[in-house]
């Protein structure tokens, strides 16, 4: 029989800004960082107002990580030191490698209505591959490819594999698996994972039980936004479920469907030595990172 995992720990995003001033929602961060190795950061900036995020994010480097921005509506901008640019559309992903370094801007645009739903997540590369050449992997809507099964969920698949088909981000230092999940009411979804990796799902719409777990909010609270709902046992939208280790995650559904971001990768298990929008090892290395950005030479990579 495979092992279920359980539920480790809930946290609710929580309101923040970044960029130039962009109202976002930080779900993970800095402090939860060891329990969701190899990830760093998840922000989720959807929204109706413009004004929360016409100023965008302006010029600003990386180096030592991957981010991967996922857009399900409106227009992201992007631009890079290395001449690189291009829009990322509605049902979009970009999985950027950072690397060695760039620099580059994102503006977030919206859609004729004002609308910007998005997300993005940073993932931490290993110390051998820190310093490893930039590259981008833009992948539009119309190549992810999606899964219905039987019971009517619906799975799009950025990375992994589900039911024998892959999705088009392959090769990646972390064996990632970023897969978006919609269950109907009434029913159930089981999805095998691999043993040893940090999962988690992010709830963006609608509510379900996970893990057979339908009073599972009894833990210790850990951290000020640990999400305590022993009232309502369900997860909703803006709500990040971290598994324990197994084989499978089981999600169940009442009279109200569920969609969910599910990621996983394999732990790093390394020093993080973090300073904005750069991840390194050790201080020393974050001190020489600085340097060559304010000197004039931090690209590495010419193209």
């Amino acid at each position: 029989m495979p092992a279920i995992r359980k539920i480790r720990q809930v946290l609710k995003s929580k309101p923040t800004i970044e960029g130039a001033g962009v109202h976002l929602k930080r779900v993970f961060g800095f402090s939860e960082v060891p329990a969701f190795d190899p990830f760093l950061l998840l922000d989720d900036f959807r929204s109706d107002h413009p004004s929360h995020y016409l100023k965008g994010f302006p010029w600003h480097p990386h180096r030592g990580i991957e981010t991967i921005t996922y857009v399900l509506k409106g227009d992201v901008e992007h631009g890079d030191s290395l001449g690189n640019k291009g829009i990322i559309g509605s049902g979009d992903v970009q999985w950027m490698t950072a690397g060695s370094g760039i620099i580059h801007q994102e503006m977030p645009k919206g859609d004729r209505n004002g609308k910007m739903f998005g997300f993005q997540l940073w993932a931490n590369l290993p110390a051998r591959q820190k310093m490893m050449d930039p590259r981008y992997r833009d992948v539009v809507a119309e190549h992810i490819p999606e899964v219905k099964l039987p019971n009517g969920t619906r799975i799009k698949i950025i990375s992994g594999e589900v039911a024998g088909i892959k999705g088009p981000v392959q090769d990646v230092v972390i064996d990632p698996e970023y897969i978006d999940v919609t269950v109907p009411a009434r029913s159930e979804f089981k999805h095998a994972t691999k043993q040893g990796h940090t999962v988690f799902a992010y709830i963006i719409e609608g509510r379900g039980y996970f893990c057979d777990e339908k009073n599972p909010f009894t833990y210790e609270a850990q951290g000020a936004n640990y999400f305590d709902i022993q009232r309502d046992p369900f997860v909703g939208n803006g709500t990040i479920v971290l598994f324990t280790d197994g084989d499978e995650i089981t999600v169940l559904t009442e009279e109200h469907s569920v969609r969910f971001l599910l990621i996983s990768g394999k732990p790093i298990n390394e020093p993080v030595a973090w300073y904005g929008p750069i991840v390194m090892n050790t201080q020393d290395e974050l001190k020489i990172a600085f340097e060559e950005f304010n000197r004039g030479t931090f690209i590495k990579y010419k193209g």
